[in-house]
């Protein structure tokens, strides 16, 4: 069944055959090889929805701060964001309409990796740039085909993500046995060898690995076997809704290991969860709570004015809008490098693009891989960068601002 489309607010706005539209200033008539638009297939409607919002408090704050400042080439950016519904086929569809109909000179990826698998050959056969700003799924950028010249990432990548994980739960286990929990998803199951091989080169193999599904309520027996093989720190693969049930399954049985977390968890579970969350570590590349930069404070104050935020913690995802900001200004970078609104071009200047962001300082923002090589730097968060959140009084602070800091 098709949902509504989420209200934009404060924004001039138009429904579109299920999408949200999102105009910020105006398009020039001048022909262009691709239109001065960024496309973004995001959850705008259904239980995922916030994240598609997430990806806009960024997006669209970018755009704002660059057609204030005059635009790209002399054109003021649009931002298009249509609703997928958390659903690959519409995912597919979304990407056609902005690489054909629309004729956007970039796309943003959103929150779910199979969305983002489902758009490699459509990307690739379009040759539309993309950017994703959440989704970190390994084969995202990494495919079988090879090295697909079209996807660029800034954001975390799960072959990454997985050393990062096991380095902080070996530093924080008393025992040595770490588990890994994981949903039955393509983001979840792709995951698994990635952490795996992370653990047996740390000389710590896993003692147990359990799985579940999206929806389930009960997750005891899989935290029964897990604490009878001996884990005291759990990694995990999860998003809010079942880290909440996770968490009163282990509440039930009395059971508190140590959790350390890929970034599914949002601030989200702060609100459902409590005090439960206290101490969770997740992965991360950016925290709104807390002590900020200048440039960040500013960048915040204008979000909450533009979406009626009443403090960070209504930044679910905040990794995800950081990201969001980053990966619209290394689009706009690399228009101006290439000096026309030409994709081909466009993909060249990404190699070239050196700007200092919310997330990292880019220098440059990706590299070109060997030939024959793997796309290793179509990443432009590298591991060194990334970061440790913990949730403390309910909120998803960094690690370093919380007592949980090693």
């Amino acid at each position: 069944m098709a949902h509504s489309p989420t209200k934009v607010t404060r924004l001039g706005s138009k429904l579109l055959a299920g999408a949200i539209v999102v105009t910020i200033g105006a398009t020039s008539a001048v022909a262009q090889v691709a239109q001065p638009c960024i496309g973004a297939s995001l959850e705008l409607a259904g239980p995922l929805a916030h994240t598609g919002l997430q990806v806009r408090l960024g997006a669209e704050t970018a755009i704002d701060e660059i057609n204030a400042a005059g635009g790209v080439l002399g054109q003021k950016l649009k931002f298009i964001a249509y609703d997928d519904q958390g659903e690959p086929s519409r995912a597919v569809d979304n990407g056609r309409r902005i690489g054909e109909k629309d004729n956007c000179v970039a796309m943003v990826g959103g929150f779910r990796s199979p969305n983002a698998l489902a758009l490699r050959e459509p990307i690739d056969e379009m040759g539309l740039p993309w950017v994703g700003v959440i989704s970190a799924g390994t084969r995202v950028i990494e495919w079988e085909k090879g090295v697909n010249k079209w996807m660029f990432r800034v954001s975390m990548k799960d072959r990454w993500v997985g050393p990062f994980l096991v380095d902080e739960a070996k530093a924080r286990s008393k025992s040595g046995k770490i588990g890994l929990m994981f949903e039955a998803t393509g983001w979840g199951q792709g995951a698994v060898p990635d952490v795996e091989a992370a653990a047996v080169a740390k000389g710590l193999p896993l003692v147990g690995k359990e799985t579940f599904n999206i929806g389930d309520q009960d997750m005891s027996a899989q935290l029964i076997r897990m604490r009878d093989a001996g884990a005291d720190t759990l990694i995990m693969y999860v998003v809010d809704r079942e880290a909440n049930q996770i968490l009163r399954s282990m509440e039930r049985i009395g059971y508190k290991p140590t959790i350390v977390s890929a970034w599914g968890i949002s601030s989200q579970l702060g609100k459902t969860a409590g005090a439960l969350t206290d101490g969770i570590l997740v992965a991360g590349t950016f925290a709104w709570n807390g002590d900020l930069t200048p440039r960040a404070k500013k960048v915040y104050e204008a979000m909450a004015a533009k979406f009626n935020l009443q403090s960070p913690n209504d930044i679910l995802l905040p990794s995800g809008a950081a990201n969001a900001y980053d990966g619209i200004y290394i689009i706009a970078e690399a228009i101006k490098l290439a000096g026309a609104f030409d994709r081909d071009k466009v993909r060249e200047a990404f190699y070239k693009v050196k700007y200092e962001g919310l997330t990292a300082k880019f220098d440059p923002a990706f590299e070109k891989a060997a030939p024959g090589a793997i796309a290793e730097r179509h990443d432009a968060i590298k591991p060194s960068q990334y970061r440790l959140l913990a949730f403390h009084e309910n909120v998803l602070k960094a690690v370093e601002q919380t007592p949980f800091k090693r």
